[in-house]
């Protein structure tokens, strides 16, 4: 977020029920500002392990960012994942917080997914919070989840100082023979990684614009998201 220009686009979004729409550095200061103001009223603080069950959307990205910010450990399946799949990830883990959707869109199909939610926060013992973005039907609610509009809280963006090696993201290997296997990846080592990748085997430039098709359950929405440490402006689109 440093030297950004509020007024700049930071990332464009669309999918197959929204339009193509910007969201300016500003907008996704704001939006991550309230999250992590929500996730700190909720005790998350370093160490803690925040998890998400959402589409390729903004709100992902800038949970990631309020996740990182506070120190915290993100990891996130797309809400196409199975039950079964996302116990299986997650409860190794830990969570202490989940973010999700109600339901999504894919190839003009909807997709409910708040029993599925409702399963999964059977099986994970260690939610404190459960914290629901209405995405299919806006006026979806879930017994015992926060309205997401209730969980998002004004305040400042500010970040916790954290050693090179603190971890920052959990992804997962395939588990197709046994149990995904959890992976974590540093603060410090992946984003130089990722940062080398873009701007040097890449050779992205400012004006330039990267797309890679990606739910939020591979590792390259991680990749396209940490786009933004460079001048390029990712695309994120969530849908067929």
């Amino acid at each position: 977020f440093r030297r950004r220009d509020p007024a700049a686009v930071a990332i464009h979004h669309q999918s197959e029920t929204e339009p193509l729409r910007d969201i300016t550095w500003g907008e996704l200061a704001t939006l991550t500002a309230e999250i992590q103001a929500g996730l700190e009223s909720l005790g998350v603080g370093p160490g803690d392990r925040v998890c998400a069950y959402l589409p390729n959307i903004p709100e992902a990205a800038a949970a990631l960012f309020a996740t990182a910010a506070l120190g915290a450990i993100w990891s996130c399946c797309s809400p196409d994942f199975g039950v079964r799949s996302v116990v299986d990830r997650f409860a190794q883990i830990e969570p202490k917080v989940l973010l999700t959707v109600d339901g999504y869109v894919y190839g003009g199909k909807p997709a409910a997914r708040l029993e599925a939610v409702a399963e999964m926060r059977a099986s994970l013992p260690s939610l404190e919070a459960t914290v629901l973005l209405p995405y299919l039907d806006r006026d979806a609610t879930l017994p015992g989840t926060i309205p997401w509009d209730e969980f998002l809280t004004p305040g400042t963006l500010h970040f916790e100082q954290v050693p090179f090696a603190h971890p920052l993201w959990v992804v997962y290997s395939s588990g197709t023979t046994g149990l995904p296997k959890p992976l974590v990846h540093s603060q410090g080592g992946v984003l130089l990684e990722h940062w080398k990748q873009v701007q040097l085997h890449w050779d992205a430039r400012p004006g330039d614009r990267l797309y890679w098709y990606s739910s939020t359950g591979w590792m390259m929405w991680n990749f396209v998201v940490s786009a933004l440490l460079s001048d390029v402006v990712p695309v994120l689109y969530d849908g067929n």
